[in-house]
């Protein structure tokens, strides 16, 4: 340990929570293995106290403080040279989960599915919900304000978000941690913070939002003609239910495609092989829905079944599998879970993470290809999306690792995407794959405010420099 600040951090923390060297592997590279990090030392505090001590001393000495949580994330944004990460991993309990309020308090470091089960044990719902969720923690999906599957029904991280704890870059503790819905007293400081990357303070603890955990959910794989007839049977779907849809999943051809390459023992749900696949789930918690007819049959998928029905006679669904088991259920959900896996097992790739007005979707689509061989005439996409929110991930395949071919890949996508309406950033965040997007396409007053933000909270810069700001 030859930097200064090292038996400082161990007087605090204790030598097992101070890891340098060799120790520090698990941390040197992201999921993607495309940010490889060098960091002084990993540390890794056990409650907010310790937090803010060693952000004092860090500060003190002059040296970089980037939070990690669960390591699943994929634009760089946890990526040092030189600095320490500060691991939340041991900020883990779940304080409190209270029913009256359907609110959660929660370390970030509590992994998603832990407060599912927490919740689910008192019969209710945290709906947060993407792959990762066994392992990403809820202080890394506040810092992104991560979206997943159920995005269109309950929000995004920061609409779950009652309240915050936040360590400043000076090391004092700002307290937001109420549970209130309403609270008008100044400035939302609390969502400052959500989706800052720690690049404001390092949220420490939470409030998260519950609900009524659904007794019944209806899920069915469907074979649609196009994306525009998605939509519509979207919006059909939302008015047969009054509006119980959780989940909207577009997976088109080119998707099952590679799914049938890269994991063969996962069966495709049409032969032949439609051009739009979308997985649709429905949850309610009413007794009328949920409770099983004198045959055994649930009102819910029974629901489902009929209004399907009735799209098939009006063209807009072609074929459509509904889930009679959980086993079935879990089958089609696997599919679509499988995207993260599927994707970065072929490189070179350029991953890209954008929204769109719905109807913007499929001429996004169109545009982009279009432009794509004038590029890079062998190149291929593959897109997969949260089509409920108009939120897609469309990877794309270039011919060769050419880094200024794969930047004029991603501004020509960022001209389609903004002449739409769109943005280029939607629910991974910004780290630092994207802040060439940032330099190029935010509004420069938009850009000059976040930088007096960050100046005023930081202003020594030592809260994750180099990311999100470009």
């Amino acid at each position: 340990m030859t930097h200064p600040i090292l038996p400082e951090l161990v007087a605090l923390l204790g030598a097992a929570h101070v890891l340098t060297g060799p120790d520090r592997a698990p941390w040197q590279s992201d999921w993607t293995g495309h940010y490889p990090t060098d960091p002084l030392a990993v540390i890794r505090p056990a409650d907010t106290t310790g937090v803010a001590e060693a952000v004092r001393i860090a500060a003190r000495h002059g040296v970089p403080v980037v939070p990690t949580s669960g390591r699943t994330g994929l634009v760089g944004g946890c990526a040092t040279q030189g600095g320490l990460l500060l691991s939340v991993e041991r900020l883990n309990r779940i304080q409190a989960i209270n029913p009256a309020t359907r609110s959660a308090t929660v370390g970030a470091g509590v992994i998603l599915s832990a407060l599912h089960d927490a919740a689910e044990a008192q019969g209710l719902y945290f709906p947060l919900w993407f792959g990762a969720r066994g392992s990403a923690m809820i202080g890394g999906a506040l810092s992104t304000n991560a979206g997943g599957s159920n995005v269109l029904r309950y929000g995004s991280t920061r609409a779950l978000c009652l309240g915050l704890e936040v360590v400043l870059a000076d090391g004092r503790v700002l307290n937001l941690m109420g549970a209130l819905h309403k609270d008008n007293s100044g400035y939302d400081l609390k969502d400052l913070f959500i989706g800052a990357e720690g690049t404001l303070g390092i949220i420490t603890a939470a409030v998260m939002k519950l609900v009524p955990a659904p007794h019944a959910h209806a899920t069915a794989t469907l074979a649609a003609r196009s994306l525009p007839d998605a939509l519509v049977l979207l919006n059909r779907l939302q008015e047969a239910t009054g509006g119980l849809v959780e989940a909207f999943e577009y997976m088109p051809a080119s998707y099952m495609r590679r799914l049938s390459e890269a994991r063969p023992d996962v069966a495709e749900p049409f032969s032949p092989r439609p051009e739009v696949t979308i997985l649709v789930e429905l949850g309610a918690t009413a007794p009328r829905d949920c409770t099983p007819a004198p045959d055994g049959s649930l009102p819910l998928t029974t629901l489902l079944q009929d209004t399907l029905a009735a799209l098939m006679e009006d063209g807009l669904v072609l074929d459509a599998q509904i889930a009679q088991t959980e086993a079935q259920r879990r089958a089609m959900w696997q599919r679509r879970e499988l995207a993260a896996e599927i994707t970065f097992a072929r490189q070179p790739l350029i991953d890209t993470d954008i929204a769109l007005p719905l109807d913007a979707v499929a001429p996004l689509l169109a545009a982009f290809e279009a432009r794509l061989p004038a590029l890079d005439p062998g190149a291929e996409t593959l897109a997969v999306a949260h089509l409920g929110d108009g939120n897609i991930h469309l990877t794309i395949f270039p011919t060769r690792a050419d880094a200024a071919l794969a930047d004029r890949m991603v501004e020509t996508l960022e001209e389609e995407v903004l002449r739409l309406g769109g943005t280029f950033s939607a629910e991974h965040g910004v780290g630092l794959s994207k802040k060439p997007s940032m330099a190029r396409r935010k509004d420069p007053v938009a850009l000059a405010v976040m930088r007096q933000i960050k100046a005023a909270l930081d202003p020594h810069n030592l809260m994750n420099p180099g990311k999100v700001l470009p």
